[in-house]
C-alpha cells in the first residue's frame, strides 16, 4: 500500500537504474497498448520540473487505468529499467494524488528567481514612470491580485522561449532592463511609453495559456490569440482613468498590435513608431537569446560541440570548443565546418 500524505522527495533526473520509488508525478501521456502476446499494458509519461520519463504498467493496466487521467497528478510506486539505452519506470502502483498537497512548482519547469521578488523589481520600475497617465496605467495592473497572481506563474511561451513557470514576468524585466541600455544610447525615444509596451505587450499570455498543468493552449488562447486579449485588457484598465490621453493609448496599443513585426508572423499591424520597432527588436532577441542558451545548458554535458538541430532556427547551435573533459581534435574541426555549412 502506497504511504498516505506523501511528499515530492524525489526527482525524475535523479532516478537510476535499478531504484525503487514512490513518489508524485504529473501524467502528461497515457495511453492503451496491446502486447505481442495480446495483454493490454498502459504506456504513460511522467513529468516533473526536472524533465519526463516514459512508463509502463504491464499488469492489471486495464484496472489501474480507471485510477486516473492525463494531466492528473498520481501516486507512483515501481521501480527504474534500462530500456533500448534509455531508463524507463515500470509501475507497479498508481492512483490519482491529492492535489491540495501538490506543489505546481514541482512539477513544472520553474524561473529561477522568486516570483515575488520579480513582483518587486516590476513595481520600482514602474515607480519610477514619469509620464502620470502611464503609471496609472501600469499600476492598474500591478493592483489587480487576479493578474499579479496569474503573472507569478505564467510562462512566456508554450515552448518557443521562457517556457517555465515565471517565464512571462522573467522575460518582462529582461525587456525593461534592455530599453534602459537603448534609451541611454538613443536620442528622442519616448522611454516611459517603450516601457509600457514591454510590460504589456504579452499580458495576454495570462490568458492565453493554461499552466496548472504542462502548459497548453485555453479556449480563447486558440480563438483570439494574446495579442487580441492583451488589447481588450487594456482597454478594461482604462475605462478607469477618465484622463488617459487618446494618443497615448493609440501608441501602446499599436505597440501590442505589431510587436511580432510582421503579418504572417501573427501581428495585425507591423510596427510604424521608433517606439514599436524597438520593440518588436528587443522582444524577438531576447526571445532567441533565451532560448538557444536554454538548449546549450541542456546539452551541455553532451560531447558534441553543437547542439542537436534546432527545428525553429532550422540550424544546430554553437556551443563551443571547450565543452566537459573532451579534447579538440582536426576530426572535432572539420565536424564543426561541416555544421557551419548547414
Amino acid at each position: 500500500k502506497f504511504r498516505s500524505n506523501i511528499m515530492k522527495k524525489i526527482f525524475l533526473k535523479d532516478l537510476k537504474e535499478k531504484d525503487k520509488f514512490e513518489d508524485i508525478f504529473l501524467v502528461v501521456k497515457k495511453e492503451m497498448g496491446m502486447s505481442k502476446t495480446g495483454k493490454p499494458y498502459l504506456n504513460i509519461k511522467f513529468m516533473d520540473r526536472t524533465g519526463d520519463m516514459e512508463a509502463r504498467i504491464w499488469d492489471d493496466a486495464e484496472e489501474l487505468s480507471k485510477k486516473f487521467e492525463r494531466n492528473d497528478f498520481v501516486k507512483v510506486k515501481g521501480s527504474a529499467i534500462a530500456y533500448q539505452g534509455r531508463l524507463q519506470l515500470n509501475i507497479s502502483y498508481i492512483a490519482k494524488a491529492d492535489e491540495d498537497t501538490v506543489a505546481v512548482r514541482d512539477f513544472l519547469p520553474a524561473s529561477g528567481r522568486e516570483p515575488d521578488e520579480m513582483i518587486s523589481e516590476l513595481k520600482s520600475i514602474v515607480a519610477g514612470i514619469k509620464d502620470n497617465p502611464i503609471k496609472k496605467l501600469l499600476t492598474a495592473f500591478l493592483e489587480d491580485e487576479e493578474i499579479i497572481n496569474l503573472l507569478k506563474l505564467a510562462p512566456a511561451a508554450k515552448s518557443m522561449h521562457h517556457a517555465y513557470l515565471g517565464g512571462l514576468l522573467e522575460h518582462i524585466l529582461s525587456l525593461c532592463g534592455l530599453v534602459e541600455d537603448v534609451t541611454r544610447h538613443y536620442q528622442n525615444i519616448n522611454k516611459d511609453l517603450l516601457l509600457a509596451g514591454a510590460v504589456l505587450h504579452d499580458i495576454g499570455k495570462i490568458r492565453e495559456l493554461m499552466f496548472e498543468r504542462a502548459c497548453d493552449y485555453s479556449d480563447e488562447g486558440r480563438l483570439l490569440g494574446h495579442i487580441t486579449i492583451g488589447i481588450g485588457m487594456i482597454d478594461k484598465k482604462l475605462e478607469g482613468i477618465s484622463d488617459f490621453p487618446e494618443e497615448t493609448a493609440l501608441l501602446l496599443k499599436h505597440m501590442l498590435l505589431s510587436h511580432h513585426g510582421y503579418l504572417e508572423f501573427g501581428s495585425p499591424k507591423r510596427p510604424k513608431t521608433i517606439e514599436a520597432i524597438i520593440l518588436y527588436y528587443l522582444d524577438d532577441m531576447d526571445s532567441k537569446v533565451q532560448s538557444m542558451q536554454a538548449l546549450i545548458e541542456k546539452e551541455k554535458e553532451m560531447p558534441s560541440n553543437w547542439t542537436s538541430y534546432h527545428k525553429l532556427y532550422e540550424r544546430y547551435i554553437y556551443k563551443g570548443k571547450y565543452q566537459g573533459e573532451k579534447s579538440y581534435t582536426d576530426e572535432n574541426a572539420e565536424n564543426d565546418l561541416e555544421l557551419f555549412k548547414k
